[in-house]
């Protein structure tokens, strides 16, 4: 099995980050952290969509591109490198939930919106005082939704929003129109990408595939999280390795001490081995794999491993400047935190790679 991204894959993902490195990156985060700014960079999005990006998951017969799986993971870490303030993880997020759980209507009905970048779609599963994507106080019951989501990435200038509630099999996914909803923005620890709280008072809904579905969904969404991670990660400990190349202290650059050596060291490490996970996950995808459940959860626990190691070591290694608002190091340290409650936290991925090891091991006996 090849374990590596396509010659397209690659490429976009190239094009990706320079196109981010233009129009997004540290300066552009400090813009977005105004609290009069505009809950995303319109001007960017419109480019995003004109370059198809938006439509990269989106089958060809609703108006997409109908790449594969690598592609989003390749979006997603130029995304998570760059900061940008846009939804483009969210969309691609709700694109796979779309593409693996919705019937032929329902992607007929969102797609083009979608890929043409006029429909922004959002995921909404975290609730106030909860990290664990399976214990859901959001109750479904007669197509209808009843609960409060928050925080919500990316929901202020969304028009749809895939939400995950309790049902009678389990919790699953579902279709809502968020003109019908009450939607109010939420400041979180990331100040540059907006989140929101969304109300539901039996507002009506679309049921989006099974319960089944909604496990394969989150396994899947960790992958493509896995990416965003890492690609934060990457931009931190790039940042932090420039700073002690040129920072000197008691006449000589502080990159040439040991301690600094290794944990710059120690960064890259953490980063290897969250992409080793990650990749393992998208071959699982690619291939309906069996190990992808394990395989996802290695790559969720692992990424977030690397992005909090770089965010915390990112602000240590400047010094004191770190800890002051004018360092560029916050945004790292603040979207790794961020992170980190995205999805359900650490420890529940955690247990369920170790429940997903359980299983396998079991078989094999």
């Amino acid at each position: 099995m090849n374990f590596d991204f396509s010659d397209d894959a690659k490429a976009l993902g190239d094009q990706a980050k320079k196109l981010f490195a233009d129009k997004a990156g540290t300066s552009a985060a400090r813009k977005a952290m105004a609290k009069d700014a505009p809950a995303f960079d319109a001007a960017l999005w419109a480019e995003i969509a004109a370059l198809g990006w938006t439509a990269a998951r989106v089958p060809e017969a609703h108006g997409g591109l109908g790449m594969s799986a690598e592609e989003s993971c390749m979006l997603a870490e130029a995304a998570g490198g760059s900061l940008a303030c846009v939804p483009l993880v969210s969309t691609l997020l709700a694109t796979e939930a779309l593409l693996m759980a919705g019937n032929e209507a329902q992607q007929a009905k969102y797609f083009p919106g979608i890929a043409d970048g006029s429909c922004i779609a959002v995921v909404a599963w975290n609730e106030p005082g909860s990290a664990n994507p399976q214990a859901l106080s959001v109750s479904a019951e007669a197509n209808t939704l009843n609960g409060v989501k928050a925080p919500v990435a990316d929901l202020a200038g969304a028009q749809l929003a895939i939400v995950a509630a309790a049902g009678a099999d389990g919790p699953s996914l579902w279709l809502v129109d968020l003109a019908a909803a009450k939607v109010e923005t939420l400041e979180t620890m990331d100040l540059v990408r907006r989140h929101g709280r969304l109300t539901l008072n039996g507002v009506a809904a679309e049921p989006l595939g099974s319960s089944a579905d909604y496990q394969l969904w989150l396994d899947r969404a960790a992958v493509i999280l896995a990416y965003e991670a890492i690609g934060t990660a990457t931009s931190a400990m790039a940042m932090t390795v420039e700073y002690a190349k040129t920072r000197v202290a008691f006449g000589q650059t502080i990159g040439r001490y040991q301690g600094v050596k290794h944990k710059c060291a120690d960064m890259y490490i953490k980063i290897e081995l969250a992409r080793a996970h990650a990749l393992h996950g998208i071959a699982m995808i690619s291939s309906n794999g069996a190990e992808l459940r394990q395989a996802a959860a290695a790559a969720r626990v692992a990424s977030l491993d690397a992005a909090s190691f770089c965010g915390e070591e990112a602000v240590q290694l400047h010094g004191g400047i770190g800890f002051t608002w004018e360092s560029d190091c916050q945004f790292y340290y603040r979207r790794a935190r961020t992170l980190s409650a995205a999805l359900g936290g650490r420890g529940w991925w955690a247990d369920r790679l170790v429940r997903a090891l359980e299983l396998r091991n079991r078989a094999a006996a």
